[in-house]
């Protein structure tokens, strides 16, 4: 008996829509590894009608008030809560996460962070008015960039999706977002519900491969690209961008340190650290996963944390009992697997590094010590869940380690000692520190990183501000 696909479409000036020329992907549901779905591979004709649609509703979304954006917001979170047991039932099929995780930490946080952008709409004014120049009154006026072509990821697909379009909305701008070709199923859902609320053409999702997202980058019409991606899809979004000079958005890659003092609470560091470090197996950007450790408890903790591994499960979507799904797609656990595979002769594997069943693409929780500080695995974005584990001897060697790398998007420090942590949280060079804490976030603080992790910001008005461009107006006091 053969089961049909669920067929996805594009979301286009509020109508579903195959592709131009009718071409499709197959989506496959990672906790089997099986196709439930096809999805549209949009080219140049979707992406030019998609454009031409947020390009034709943009002025009287611009011109709206802040206190009409934000209804429409605030509606949209409410539908989010009342359709959310559809979300996460899509989600979970897009990304094989537990059910009852994906409920309580993504759901809640996703209605929230709209409900923050719906807010902040209203506060949308310039810094000042005042006279610099004698007889010259001067006014800055804060206003929407225009047009935002949006790429979303697949490790967090309607979170990254609200992350994108809630600030671009509330600001006054239009969208045109893309979904990760392999986790489309959500963000439709988030069109069908959005499109009953917005005007249309205001919001559009497009749906498509790398030749999608590259054409909606090059696109003449939007004033600005933000992509949540690999350091390789940003460099080439900036380079897409700057042949017209578009506004570029950047949330790539990390490689969190995690120090961890001598004076630390070891046990509630350990267990801190490996829900932070395998949760959602891995696929975070600000995952807790290159542990530096004081020499002096460097074994005790080693010998902890792959316990804790060890307890650590992962398994299918349905199961109350596992911490984390599969990897997103075959590739991801052919590259999270060579990493290991790879690893020098000096690393020692304390914990997991082996695939966990046949069917789907599962990853044991894994730990590695004994590594160096130029080893691949301690240099390179491993996005699965693997913690890795080197010892240090003084704060300056935690330091230069923790810095030593590429990324810089987020870290932590813990350690009892307050004037220590301070320092460590001053000289650490990445965009967020956390202190005896790893991963939380909330609405009203920004997210985004240094270096190779990008530039620009989430959440937050710092977030908000992005999509927004600012003018001067002088007038003569002389009429």
């Amino acid at each position: 008996m053969t089961t049909e696909l669920r067929r996805l479409r594009n979301y286009i000036n509020g109508e579903f829509r195959d592709a131009a020329d009718g071409r499709t992907i197959e989506v496959v549901n990672p906790a089997t590894g099986d196709v439930y779905a096809t999805s549209p591979l949009s080219g140049d004709a979707d992406v030019d009608a998609a454009m031409e649609a947020a390009a034709a509703a943009f002025p009287a979304w611009r011109d709206s008030t802040p206190s009409e954006r934000q209804r429409v917001l605030l509606k949209i979170a409410d539908a989010f809560e009342e359709r959310a047991e559809e979300l996460i039932a899509a989600e979970s099929e897009n990304t094989g996460k537990p059910i009852g995780l994906t409920r309580s930490e993504e759901i809640p946080p996703m209605v929230d962070q709209i409900r923050f952008f719906a807010g902040a709409a209203r506060l949308l004014e310039g810094r000042s008015a005042g006279e610099y120049m004698e007889g010259m009154t001067s006014i800055v006026r804060r206003e929407p960039v225009g047009v935002c072509a949006q790429v979303a990821p697949w490790n967090y697909p309607m979170m990254m999706a609200v992350w994108k379009f809630a600030p671009a909305l509330a600001a006054g701008n239009t969208v045109v977002l893309k979904p990760s070709d392999t986790t489309p199923a959500s963000t439709v859902l988030m069109a069908e519900i959005i499109g009953a609320i917005a005007p249309k053409g205001v919001f559009n999702v497009v749906c498509g491969d790398r030749d999608t997202g590259r054409a909606m980058v090059e696109h003449k019409t939007p004033a600005m690209a933000s992509i949540t991606g690999s350091v390789r899809a940003g460099m080439q979004v900036a380079e897409s961008a700057a042949k017209d000079v578009k506004r570029v958005h950047l949330e790539l890659g990390g490689k969190a340190p995690v120090v961890v003092f001598e004076d630390a609470d070891i046990a509630k560091a350990v267990e801190d650290i490996s829900v932070a470090g395998f949760f959602n197996a891995g696929q975070d950007c600000t995952a807790a996963t290159r542990v530096l450790v004081h020499e002096s408890i460097h074994d005790e903790f080693v010998t902890a944390l792959a316990k804790a591994a060890a307890d650590t499960k992962t398994g299918q979507p349905d199961d109350e009992d596992v911490l984390y799904g599969p990897l997103n797609n075959a590739n991801q656990l052919a590259q999270v697997s060579g990493f290991v595979e790879r690893l020098p002769a000096h690393a020692k594997v304390e914990a997991g590094g082996h695939r966990v069943g046949e069917k789907g693409f599962f990853y044991a929780p894994t730990v590695v010590s004994g590594l160096h500080q130029d080893d691949e695995i301690i240099q390179n974005e491993v996005f699965g869940p693997v913690i890795t584990v080197q010892s240090f001897t003084d704060e300056a060697q935690a330091l230069s380690h923790a810095n030593g790398v590429e990324f810089a998007l987020a870290s932590s420090v813990w350690t009892k000692d307050h004037a220590r942590a301070m320092r460590m949280s001053k000289n650490l060079d990445f965009g967020c520190v956390w202190i005896n804490t790893h991963i939380p976030l909330v609405a009203e603080m920004p997210h985004g990183g240094f270096k190779k992790s990008g530039y620009g910001k989430d959440l937050s008005a710092y977030g908000f501000e992005d999509y927004t461009r600012i003018k001067h107006v002088m007038t003569s006091l002389d009429g």
